[in-house]
């Protein structure tokens, strides 16, 4: 081997020893992200938000071809053939047109142009019924585009507050754990001395243990939606997120009739179910237009020769056609009874649609309005779990107390702490929630006021509280 090559080859495993090495520096990166940016980076990533702009773009390239079918047609055409007949049956002449009395296969080229320009003139509906099911499809995909940013949205939020909540409850676990190994640590002090008896020491050990396996799984169970925002957001699994956001309360003025109203007028699938009513309207007149005359206008202009390319001989024609389809075995009515069966179901789909929409929006509002309110009970019953269990520590140091106190109470203190994170995680996500069932859009703030004069006049609260 030269030395040239061994050079080479010496730098192409340089090489990729670096990128490994920077592949393995990377892999466990930590992130700083907030809820922002885990959206952005969704969006951007995300294979669900490309998909739906494809979709569009499709349809609105059909759309556009719907469209398009209205105007004139030109095609051209060009044809080469060579050819003659099996036997000798064509006359043979001479230079003066005279027969010669012989016969042969008039073997020989022929060439041929055509320019031919047609236009529909009326087509009983099929064109406008086909371009009013293109433009339904069209629109039926650009709320489509909403509706998976909507849904990302949540699906991002949802994640984000999965981790906050994980990350919660794992540092009450420690929380937990740190507290009973203090408590252990006092009680096998007092037994040392001969104060508590060894059944107190056993229990503490217990319970410490207990507590100890429930963090183990807060941990995991943090891991686990660890990766799962990761995945959302597009990085890599094993990146070490840090959050920059915490859960808080913050007040939801809107009622549930306003949920309801502003649902009705903003939610994708509402717009969608009632696009695919006039999608299958279109459907009908298309097969209507099946027992409809068809009237289109044409000019056409050939060429033949004998010679390449076959430009001589030009003839040039124009006119109308009109064709009708008479009798078909019953073919057009079967089709105009599907079309019509059709109709019927998009009807009741929007219907449908209607109902569970609603639905959606009294679920969540109602389970927001309910986790709100657990949140004052929950907070207070933390405040009144932590003097408990203090209580029942200093009673229990001064010889006054049982050791089954102060783990009763440590262990209404870790819930009464886990039922306010509770609480206030089924709060905001339920509100994330219900913000994707009333179809507030990605980009807009989540109460929209939609009367001028209400806007008019928080305005100008504003100006003269900013005064």
């Amino acid at each position: 081997m030269t030395r040239h090559k061994l050079s080479k080859r010496l730098l192409v495993l340089g090489a990729a020893l670096t990128m490994c090495m920077s592949q393995a520096a990377f892999a466990g990166e930590t992130v700083e992200l907030n809820l922002q940016d885990a959206m952005e980076r969704a969006f951007n990533t995300n294979p669900a938000i490309t998909i739906a702009g494809y979709e569009r773009d499709s349809a609105r390239a059909s759309y556009n071809a719907a469209r398009n079918s209205r105007w004139i047609t030109i095609t051209g055409s060009h044809k080469t053939e060579r050819g003659g007949y099996d036997d000798n049956i064509v006359k043979k002449t001479d230079a003066t047109g005279a027969w010669t009395g012989e016969y042969y296969k008039a073997i020989g080229n022929e060439h041929s142009n055509s320019l031919t320009a047609s236009m529909p003139i009326y087509t009983g509906g099929k064109i406008a019924g086909a371009i009013k099911q293109a433009k339904a499809g069209y629109l039926i995909s650009e709320q489509g585009v909403q509706r998976a940013y909507n849904e990302m949205r949540n699906t991002v939020t949802n994640g984000y507050f999965d981790m906050l909540q994980a990350d919660n409850l794992q540092k009450l676990g420690r929380e937990s754990v740190d507290r009973l190994a203090d408590h252990l640590k006092n009680v096998e002090a007092q037994y040392e001395v001969g104060v508590v008896a060894k059944v107190d020491v056993l229990r503490s050990q217990v319970e410490l243990a207990n507590a100890k396996q429930s963090l183990i799984q807060a941990e995991n169970k943090y891991q686990i939606a660890e990766a799962n925002l990761n995945k959302i957001v597009g990085l890599p699994m094993d990146t070490q997120l840090k959050l920059d956001n915490i859960l808080v309360y913050t007040p939801y003025d809107n009622d549930l009739q306003y949920c309801l109203d502003y649902a009705a007028k903003h939610r994708p699938e509402l717009e969608q179910a009632k696009q695919k009513v006039e999608s299958a309207k279109g459907a009908l007149r298309v097969a209507i237009s099946g027992h409809m005359p068809q009237i289109a206008a044409s000019a056409s202009q050939n060429w033949k020769d004998s010679n390449w390319p076959g430009d001589e001989n030009g003839n040039w024609g124009v006119g109308v056609q009109v064709t009708m389809n008479i009798f078909d075995s019953g073919v057009t009515v079967s089709k105009i009874h599907g079309a019509e069966a059709e109709l019927a179901k998009a009807h009741e789909s929007y219907r449908d649609t209607v109902d569970l929409v609603n639905l959606d929006v009294r679920t969540n509002y109602l389970s927001m309005r309910e986790a709100e309110k657990r949140i004052d009970t929950t907070k207070l019953a933390v405040s009144q779990a932590e003097e408990d269990y203090r209580i029942a520590q200093l009673r229990y140091m001064n010889g006054v107390g049982t050791n089954t106190d102060v783990l009763d109470a440590q262990v209404a203190l870790t819930d009464a702490k886990t039922n306010y994170l509770q609480a206030m995680y089924d709060y905001n996500t339920c509100k994330t929630n219900l913000e994707t069932a009333i179809g507030v859009p990605m980009q807009f703030p989540t109460k929209v006021v939609v009367d001028s004069k209400v806007a008019e006049a928080e305005k100008a609260v504003n100006t003269k509280t900013a005064k």
